[in-house]
């Protein structure tokens, strides 16, 4: 996959025309040394080019965790993608060989690699083209989606309501998805809305009622519900988001028919809906199949340990769940737990979200048992989960030998010192398409801020966001965290707002960022003389310990994919 290796495995002859693979690295590495001071790597020849545009068309074709991700590229397809990433690579180590004319060319051949391998990269992610069948079904999305969501967040009365809903009434229409969010229903104007959306149930796949209650007395939004929810029932939805409705546990069972006749649901949301643990265990009553739902979210409840028991079983029967958000909920270790054990059977899942609950040690150790089966995890949020070192551990070596193209990893606000930080930095250092690490809010210090830096120092080319402020740090992590990320292409931000760096080191740090001044974010919350501050002599102290702490980091290869 890393075009780099192929060019360090390769020389041009002595007349500089050619282009000789497969160095032997034993016989020829003494002669090329000799030859090294007279040959000009740059421009590659006609073959050579022709060469990369073949080999790049051959791991656009191949099978791999990739193409079983994104897409398999056809043949015909992954050529075209070749020629253009190879004349735009050229392009840009030619423009760059020119301003060194008098070098030997070999650091346009270092640009032309990784460009070549930065824009392949790019191709396999955007996977094949949508065909031509596809783009027409999506011009006309005008008559598929009913939406009167735009526009201020009101009340809807009965006049309006025949005048807005209007379309639904023409026939032969053909909606499938309607979304009646932010607009509060009151019982006059839900019994305008019913007979429309009776008639048009039938071909109805999504629907979103969200927010659509606001402001109501209960008892009539209750009622408007039922209304709702009898109209609808029988219809075979895909997608449907109740969010933003306090409903709790009388709002859902008013939700009951509708709820009872899902039976192919991929995507259901229940956001900030007051689901507490009688509303989640009558969630888990209603719904009779969950075997082909995809996204479930339970963010912003009040659903507790034994809420979390009731959301369980419903996880525990949606193996083909891919997407999970259980965040601020207020579960614990024992809720936690459950979660952890359900989520065994979901081994298809890409995104995992359950920040801001009490799990502790206890559960984020469960948990860990549960990621090592998620080959395909490409965000994990885990943040404020009070997991302490032991919990990080356990977590970050499951990470470690699974989730291969991980892309979100965020651990932030979990007490995690230097101690936990060797196994996270070994994590860390195995994921290649890492591109957002949040570890802010921990006590990771010097020691554990240099271990993670060092994680960072090859192999992570997407990465472009970093955030680990607050983390006691001084002068020598901080200082060798910008060293790392400021020779990272493409690279966004580094947030190391929050610690205790010195001025000195302040200034060096603004120095290194001085070509690119957006990449480093406010350090007006730094505190020179923190509790933890110590004198100009331990940070140099710490400096040193570094490279004892490089040493630590010998064994964390990054495996990278073919």
């Amino acid at each position: 996959m890393l075009l780099h290796m192929m060019f360090m495995d390769q020389r041009y002859n002595e007349s500089g025309s050619t282009l000789i693979g497969q160095l032997d690295m034993e016989s020829g590495t003494q002669a090329f040394q000799q030859r090294s001071l007279s040959v000009k790597l740059w421009p590659p020849s006609h073959g050579t080019r022709l060469m990369l545009v073949e080999r790049m068309t051959k791991n656009l074709t191949t099978p791999s965790i990739f193409s079983r991700k994104y897409g398999l590229l056809s043949n015909e397809e992954a050529e075209e993608d070749a020629k253009k990433i190879e004349e735009l690579a050229f392009a840009a180590a030619d423009q760059h060989y020119k301003k060194e004319p008098d070098g030997d060319g070999s650091s346009a051949v270092q640009v032309y690699a990784k460009e070549s391998s930065r824009l392949m990269l790019e191709a396999i992610k955007r996977g094949p083209t949508v065909k031509d069948e596809e783009i027409a079904d999506k011009t006309s999305i005008h008559e598929t989606v009913f939406d009167i969501s735009g526009g201020r967040r009101a009340f809807i009365d009965a006049e309006e309501a025949e005048e807005i809903l209007k379309p639904l009434r023409e026939p032969g229409n053909s909606y499938t998805k309607i979304c009646f969010s932010n607009r509060s229903f009151g019982l006059d104007a839900a019994n305008v809305a019913a007979p429309l959306l009776s008639s048009v149930k039938q071909q109805l796949t999504e629907v979103d009622l969200s927010d659509f209650i606001a402001g109501r007395p209960e008892s009539e939004a209750l009622e408007v519900i039922n209304l709702f929810s009898s109209v609808l029932e029988g219809c075979q939805l895909r997608y449907l988001n109740l969010s933003n409705n306090a409903l709790g546990e009388k709002g859902v069972r008013a939700f009951g028919a509708l709820l009872k006749s899902q039976n192919n649901l991929e995507e259901l949301y229940l956001i900030n809906d007051g689901i507490s643990e009688e509303a989640a265990q009558a969630v888990s009553e209603l719904i009779p199949s969950t075997k082909k739902l995809k996204v479930l979210h339970f963010h912003n409840n009040m659903t507790g340990d034994e809420g979390a028991i009731a959301i369980s079983d419903i996880v525990k029967c949606s193996p083909a769940l891919e997407d999970f958000r259980c965040s601020s909920t207020r579960v614990g270790t024992d809720g936690g737990v459950a979660l952890a054990e359900a989520l065994k059977t979901c081994t298809r899942l890409k995104k995992l979200d359950l920040r801001d609950n009490m799990f502790g040690v206890g559960a984020g150790v469960a948990l860990s048992k549960a990621l090592s089966l998620f080959a395909g995890l490409t965000e994990v949020y885990l943040s404020y989960l009070n997991l302490e070192d032991d919990g990080a551990e356990a977590l970050a070596n499951a990470l470690k030998e699974s989730a291969p193209s991980l892309e979100v990893l965020d651990m932030a606000g979990n007490d995690i010192t230097a101690k936990g930080a060797a196994s996270l930095a070994a994590c860390i250092a195995s994921k290649q398409f890492l591109s957002k690490l949040n570890l802010a809010e921990n006590e990771l210090k010097d020691e554990g801020a240099i271990l993670i830096g060092k994680s960072l120092g090859e192999g992570h080319g997407q990465l472009n966001e970093i955030d680990m402020s607050t983390n006691a740090i001084r002068r020598a992590g901080a200082r060798l965290l910008a060293q790392v990320v400021v020779k990272i292409p493409g690279f966004k931000l580094l947030n190391i707002n929050g610690n205790f760096i010195s001025d000195e080191g302040i200034d060096e740090i603004k120095e290194l960022f001085k070509s690119s001044p957006d990449m480093l974010g406010s350090l007006e919350d730094n505190d020179p003389e923190g509790e933890d501050y110590e004198d100009e002599d331990e940070d140099e102290e710490n400096a040193e310990e570094g490279n004892e702490l490089e040493s630590k980091l010998k064994d964390l290869k990054i495996e990278q994919g073919e």
